[in-house]
């Protein structure tokens, strides 16, 4: 029972944290700010801290789920064992994919994105090729941003 309630409120952390991050915080600085590179640098920031929350959450839910034990299921188990298996199992997969999805954004699109921001320099004017490979990783990113934020819900729910 106490792991159970220590998955949904790392869950719920991990989620609540996402979405605050990425559909509050981040929108209000663009919105608040006129200077868009300082917005953008603090919004970078945020998602920096965000992504290592993200991979220590992940990795405690792993923690977690590994301590739950429940049989594998099989023929001979009973329904509730083969449920038990199966929920664990899902969950397992939930975390693995938000976890992916974090170090793909965070060690991958998010350095060629401030290296485009380095070459823009301090004004972040980019020229137009530049421009558009940034808005394509933006676009990517938060894409998979989304899948993220829906799959956090999907992880509060399944606990």
């Amino acid at each position: 029972m106490l792991l159970a309630r220590t998955r949904l409120l790392v869950a719920t952390l991990w989620a609540g944290s996402l979405w605050a991050v990425g559909y509050l915080a981040a929108p209000t600085l663009f919105a608040t700010l006129s200077d868009r590179v300082l917005a953008g640098t603090i919004a970078g920031n945020l998602f920096t801290n965000q992504a290592w929350l993200s991979i220590v959450c992940a990795l405690v839910m792993l923690v977690l789920l590994g301590a739950t034990q429940t049989s594998n299921g099989g023929i001979f188990a009973g329904p509730a064992a083969n449920m038990a298996a199966k929920s664990r199992k899902t969950l397992l997969i939930i975390v693995l994919v938000m976890l992916a999805c974090t170090l793909v954004s965070h060690f991958g699109l998010q350095p060629m994105m401030a290296s485009l921001r380095a070459a823009a320099g301090p004004g972040g004017v980019m020229e137009e090729a530049a421009k558009n490979r940034f808005g394509v990783l933006h676009g990517i990113s938060s894409v998979i941003y989304l899948i993220q934020s829906l799959l956090a819900a999907w992880l509060v729910v399944k606990q």
